[in-house]
């Protein structure tokens, strides 16, 4: 009886301790009165620690009386610390103003909240690495390399964590929570083209390798990165830029309402952002490359505490290209490497895109509604094979998409106090509905010949989540979700009836990982999931594949540390296993199934401000990957990259003289099965220079500085020419970009 009551007592002040537990909750607004999301917020004295939401609303719960040191921080901002009192059981509400700054590492900690750790080094890149074009964006996702091979208007090829992943088969890519990839394209599986995107206008870049985050499905199998634009403009800001090869580009971006335009029910900002690019490239003949970009956004804050984000974007680009070249005719000294053996090729293309998104706060969280619309051309002329197919004629392509993207996205975040233990959960659900018409015709000099391939793509990916954080102490936290995507594929082939189909197929893709975070410098971590990409529609409903929707299993430990104030490092051991490769058989117009590969790898990565504006990175990237069910001397995974590895010394200072230089390596890979062709590495360097004075900002950049010779895009291709007997298999390549210097000035106002 006398135990009993001495544990009912315990247990009493146990509760009363509990309900007599404060809280800290506030909103963090930028300077132009709108929220600034992933704000890491600190009680210093306790070690508790949250970060604010896409409406800058933050929370900390279960603070016991006294007095505290807040501490708000995030990359780009002015860190700021006051001093706060909680009372018994009271609730202290704040409200932040965070100004912009230059990069100070010292003021970088590593949250104990969110499943991304390598979000830090995200943030870190954008403000560090210089980006001169959309390509450019790219680069930032650490251990990403591209390549162009069509005269700078198709989307560039990628390579990441082991894998070629042709335009975006297996690398899922967002801007603003609208998806980039086109799944069962003309031209192939996943066909990510950023160049909408105006490189000015990205905020944000958050990047999650690996298949662990719920958030994504389709095609995330190596990874997702997801772009997010400016709320609003500090300055506007003209820019004119001029370089070799005849190559031109104009900037605009302006403010519509200016800064007094703040109505007393809501924030408002509305800016428009307008880009114009002209090259004729290195190439023998001419590329004539142009693009034109417009975007703009509108957003408000309602009084209700809602925001509002509506943006348009559209895109313009037309290109002819020389082509691949097989390097028999470059060794003969029949041409170049910047020659051709077929100059017709080229192509254009253009995307238009609608996005609205309403944030409505709740007591405990939040709840998002995202819709969004693209209207998509594509018309891609090609030749791969030269006279291997049609020996009069020559195997010119032709392929074309024209499609409507309708997708709808719901999105419920809510935090709950379970015990005294913090939840955090997200349940979601969406559909995307992809309408197109894609066609393979045979051409000759960009003249038809005949249909290969005509029909109507109708495809739906509806799909919902639930994702579940939760803190079983100060340091650790437990992430779990599930994802379910459903899809319905349907292609009716125009030229032979026998080849349509309809098929529904499913995929149930479940997450769990361990963040425990030692202290605001160390925090290890441990992740796990399934994830997939889909198939192209006509492979699947006429191929009647089995992996129409094959399984990636993946897993990985690491650590994002500091072991030097002014030193952020992250290290990675993964390792991933995939049910089926999808290659892209160009002249057939489908995507077939190769089989199970796995990859293991390791990336480490570093970030060091060895003075006030003096910064160190680098990246290095290893990769194995292998064919499961080949024999040991013919299991490569052709192109997949093996070593790489980016960095660069910059000096960074908020005006004045602000340069980077930086190198690129890419080593040797086997461009086909048993490694008897070799896809040549590089080494490359680069450099930016800026130097701005009052309003204006004059520039300078150079790619390739040593003007090496090299190979961007390389394939191992079957290929015939008129002259020739009989067919060769041999690297096909794409030359990389000679020394280039570009110049540019800009305004601000």
């Amino acid at each position: 009886m006398k135990t009993s009551l001495q544990i009912f007592i315990l247990l009493l002040l146990t509760t009363i301790a509990m309900a007599q537990q404060g809280m800290v909750k506030g909103k963090i607004y930028g300077d132009s009165q709108h929220p600034i999301a992933d704000v890491t917020v600190r009680l210093n004295d306790k070690g508790l620690a949250t970060s604010s939401d896409s409406l800058g609303n933050f929370i900390i719960t279960d603070v016991a009386q006294g007095s505290y040191t807040l501490t708000l921080s995030k990359i780009g901002y002015e860190t700021v610390s006051r001093k706060i009192h909680i009372s018994s059981s009271a609730t202290l509400t704040t409200n932040i103003i965070l100004k912009e700054n230059y990069l100070n590492l010292k003021e970088v900690y590593i949250k104990s909240t969110g499943v991304n750790i390598s979000n830090t080094i995200d943030k870190i890149d954008l403000q560090l690495r210089p980006v001169n074009s959309s390509q450019d964006l790219l680069r930032l996702v650490p251990g990403l390399f591209i390549a162009q091979h069509a005269g700078g208007g198709k989307a560039e090829q990628l390579f990441l964590r082991g894998f070629d992943i042709d335009h975006g088969t297996d690398f899922a890519i967002y801007v603003d929570g609208m998806p980039v990839n086109m799944t069962s394209h003309a031209h192939g599986q996943g066909y990510a083209d950023l160049h909408f995107l105006i490189p000015e206008t990205v905020k944000e870049l958050e990047v999650n390798k690996g298949p662990y985050n719920t958030r994504y499905g389709d095609l995330a199998t190596a990874g997702a990165g997801e772009f997010r634009t400016l709320n609003s403009l500090d300055q506007n800001q003209i820019k004119l830029e001029y370089g070799m090869f005849n190559t031109q580009r104009a900037l605009v971006m302006l403010n519509l309402l200016d800064k007094k335009h703040i109505l007393s029910t809501r924030k408002e900002n509305l800016y428009i952002a307008g880009e114009y690019k002209y090259t004729d490239a290195y190439f023998r003949s001419k590329q004539h490359f142009s693009r034109m970009n417009f975007f703009t956004k509108y957003s408000a804050l309602m009084n209700n505490g809602s925001q509002l984000v509506v943006n348009a974007s559209t895109f313009h680009s037309n290109w002819d290209a020389s082509g691949q070249v097989p390097e028999r005719k470059v060794n003969d000294g029949t041409i170049s490497s910047f020659g051709s053996i077929d100059d017709t090729e080229g192509g254009k293309t253009s995307r238009s895109n609608v996005t609205l998104i309403h944030t409505q706060p709740l007591k405990k969280g939040t709840f998002k509604n995202q819709v969004y619309y693209s209207k998509y051309d594509f018309n891609l002329y090609s030749n791969f094979t030269f006279f291997l197919n049609d020996s009069i004629n020559g195997d010119q392509i032709r392929q074309v998409d024209d499609r409507n993207i309708i997708g709808y996205t719901s999105t419920l975040n809510l935090q709950h106090i379970v015990g005294n233990k913090s939840l955090g959960s997200s349940i979601a659900a969406g559909v995307r509905y992809d309408n197109s018409e894609i066609s393979l015709t045979h051409t000759v000099k960009r003249q038809f010949l005949n249909d290969v391939v005509k029909g109507k793509l109708n495809q739906v990916n509806a799909w919902t989540y639930i994702d579940e954080n939760l803190d079983i102490t100060s340091k650790l936290r437990v992430n779990g979700g599930v994802r379910l995507d459903i899809f319905n594929f349907d292609f009716q082939n125009q030229t032979d009836v026998s080849s349509s189909g309809n098929t529904t197929k499913a995929r149930v893709s479940p997450k769990l990982n361990f963040i425990y975070t030692m202290n605001k410098n160390v925090q290890l971590f441990a992740k796990s999931g399934f994830g997939f990409h889909s198939n192209d529609a006509r492979a699947v409903v006429v191929g009647k594949l089995a992996n129409t929707l094959p399984r990636a299993t993946g897993y990985e430990v690491g650590s994002t540390f500091k072991p030097a104030d002014k030193l952020v490092m992250n290290v990675a051991l993964w390792a991933l296993h995939l049910q089926s490769e999808l290659i892209y058989v160009g002249d057939e117009g489908v995507v077939e199934a190769s089989g199970r590969t796995h990859r293991i790898g390791i990336d480490l990565g570093a970030r060091y401000q060895f003075a006030k504006h003096w910064f160190l990175d680098a990246d290095l990237n290893y990769n194995k990957g292998r064919l499961v069910d080949e024999p040991s001397d013919a299991n490569r995974i052709p192109l997949a990259p093996v070593v790489t590895s980016i960095g660069g010394i910059s000096y960074k200072t908020a005006s004045g003289l602000n340069f980077s230089l930086r190198y690129r390596y890419m080593g040797d890979r086997a461009a086909n099965e048993d490694y008897s062709l070799t896809a040549s590495g590089y080494l490359l360097a680069d450099a930016v220079v800026n130097y701005t004075i009052r309003k204006f900002q004059f520039g300078i950049s150079a790619e390739n500085l040593l003007n090496k010779k090299w190979k961007e895009a390389q394939f191992a291709t079957e290929s015939r020419l008129p002259n020739e007997p009989q067919s060769v298999e041999e690297i096909h390549f794409t030359p990389g970009t000679p020394f280039f210097l570009k110049a540019s000035i800009g305004f601000y106002f």
